[in-house]
């Protein structure tokens, strides 16, 4: 696997519904689930192999629905919201796992 300027997409979902008030802790949203950067999809837990990482949880709302598939990637993703955004927010979290 090979990390583009050292950025892990943990987790790439599209097409939430906009009435989605939350997600629950093992749930999984209505919504498309893409490909990370593991090559799964789905979510792939945070495991920094050397320090504390920062993780960065994005939600953008669009004005659109996103006609991709489930092989897409972050990147398919950002490409063809772009021009549709109407909200985002952006929260960090940081996580070093106990050794």
């Amino acid at each position: 696997m090979t990390l583009m300027c050292g950025m892990f997409d943990h987790w790439v979902v599209w097409n939430i519904p906009a009435g989605t008030q939350g997600i629950a802790e093992g749930q999984v949203p209505d919504g498309v689930e893409g490909k990370n950067t593991a090559g799964g999809n789905g979510y792939t837990g945070p495991c920094p192999p050397d320090r504390e990482h920062r993780y960065f949880f994005k939600l953008y709302a669009l004005d659109t629905t996103l006609e991709l598939s489930p092989d897409s990637v972050k990147k398919d993703v950002e490409a063809l919201m772009k021009g549709h955004v109407l909200e985002e927010a952006e929260i960090v979290g940081r996580y070093d796992r106990s050794r």
